[in-house]
């Protein structure tokens, strides 16, 4: 590990930078939307432009890297994503804001991709697995980092856009200033959503439910937490606690899925998360108004509390996360059971597109809840799309046998991660020995 981080220290120095930023960033526009009384739609709207613009550059960036370069490539969507924060202080408009949103996302899937084929090329087969733990780490992290930025200023000043800002700039400083000679890019390939459909129709289908649901989660849940009356340092808090528990979560899940049927634990885990979105309600001390948008009725429902009990709503929150985060990785696993190690990263770069869509129209619709439905609209839309994964899960136990495949084993994985990192894990099987700057 000591020469791996020896070795990249500058590309984990400036990721780290970028990641602690995004993390600050999309949190810090939930708040702020909400303080310029944005209604829950145009946020909702926002939130899915940073996934479209992510959606896009997936598709356009592998060909501009050819034609340009690593380091130009980086230098060029590190300055956008820079821009793109300044842009949201000067001009307080929620189809502008739409727009700078599109506008990170396709800066961010740029960052990734370089940071990722540059991992890549660092790695041999002894050394992807750790280098792929050092990754994840970073990232869950620098997120949780970046959340707690959230009390260096008040949401309504101009200084918080300011310094995600700089942080991009300052990101730039360690890897543009590295020695080692930027990677040959490699292209890489995806496997259709019929295809993969036919593979595994269960792990598509619940990856499709999955970014409907983890989107919310990481872009509305500070949306969430502010008009809940919960202060700055509150949400900080919470937001860190969500992060956290989405890492540590991954590694007992994970393992207790390679022993068992990994449907069922997808089933389970979405089970606990029903559970813990419900109790979530339960606290809050808003739930008992909403059976009234459903019944014309003076029937009192005294089930739900009257007064937010914060300590409870809290810790159902964080492990609404903990359970919810590893279904991203659950679901690659599960599909890559299916398939042999040499179809592990195209599988993984067609379900990033299936994630993809869901992840792009989910803020729209969560926010459409929360506007209907008030606050907890955000753990309705949850469950609606956990309950999914839960009966499709049932259907198709009824419809396969479980089966074994010992290539495959649960690897925790960010979200964020692309096909070029996926070839991290060591149950590929891509040989990465060749491409290693380590021997040289």
């Amino acid at each position: 590990m000591y020469k791996i981080i020896k070795n990249s220290w500058a590309l984990f120095t400036g990721f780290s930078i970028i990641i602690i930023s995004h993390g600050f960033q999309g949190n810090l526009l939930g708040i702020r939307s909400v303080i310029e009384d944005f209604n829950f739609i145009a946020t909702g709207t926002m939130m899915s432009g940073y996934f479209i613009g992510f959606f896009v550059g997936a598709n356009v960036i592998p060909k501009l890297v050819t034609k340009v370069g690593h380091i130009r490539v980086f230098a060029a969507f590190a300055s956008m994503a820079s821009l793109s924060s300044l842009v949201h202080v000067v001009f307080v408009d929620p189809v502008v804001w739409v727009l700078a949103r599109f506008l990170t996302g396709f800066s961010m899937i740029g960052i990734f991709v370089i940071v990722e084929s540059w991992l890549n090329d660092r790695a041999n087969n002894k050394t992807r697995g750790k280098v792929l733990s050092l990754y994840m780490l970073i990232t869950y992290v620098g997120m949780a980092l970046g959340n707690l930025l959230l009390n260096i200023s008040s949401p309504k000043n101009y200084e918080p856009f300011i310094l995600i800002s700089l942080l991009f700039s300052i990101a730039l400083v360690p890897i543009l200033l590295t020695k080692r000679k930027p990677p040959k890019f490699k292209k890489t390939s995806s496997i259709n959503i019929k295809e993969l459909f036919k593979i595994s129709p269960f792990g598509t289908i619940s990856m499709f439910c999955t970014g409907f649901i983890f989107a919310p989660i990481f872009t509305l849940l500070s949306v969430y937490a502010v008009t809940m009356k919960l202060s700055i340092f509150e949400t900080s808090l919470l937001l860190v606690g969500v992060m956290l528990a989405g890492a540590l979560f991954q590694w007992p899940i994970g393992s207790i899925s390679d022993k068992y049927d990994r449907r069922i634990i997808i089933i389970v885990s979405s089970l606990a998360a029903c559970f813990f979105s419900i109790m979530a309600i339960f606290v809050s001390g808003t739930g008992a108004s909403l059976p009234n948008l459903f019944l014309e009725t003076t029937v009192s429902f005294n089930y739900f509390s009257t007064v937010m009990d914060k300590t409870k709503l809290f810790l159902f929150i964080i492990l609404l996360a903990g359970v919810t985060l590893p279904l991203f990785s659950l679901n690659l696993a599960l599909v890559n059971d299916q398939i042999p190690k040499e179809k592990f990263v195209a599988a993984g770069g067609g379900l990033n597109i299936i994630f993809g869509l869901g992840a792009i129209a989910g803020p729209i619709i969560c926010s459409s809840f929360m506007k209907i439905l008030g606050p907890n609209g955000f753990f309705v839309h949850l469950i609606i799309f956990l309950i999914a994964i839960i009966a499709f899960g049932f259907y198709r136990l009824s419809q396969r046998q479980h089966e074994e495949n010992p290539e495959s084993t649960f690897t925790p994985l960010p979200t964020s991660i692309t096909p070029l990192g996926i070839e991290l894990d060591p149950d590929t099987g891509v040989d990465l020995s060749n491409t290693s700057n380590d021997k040289k």
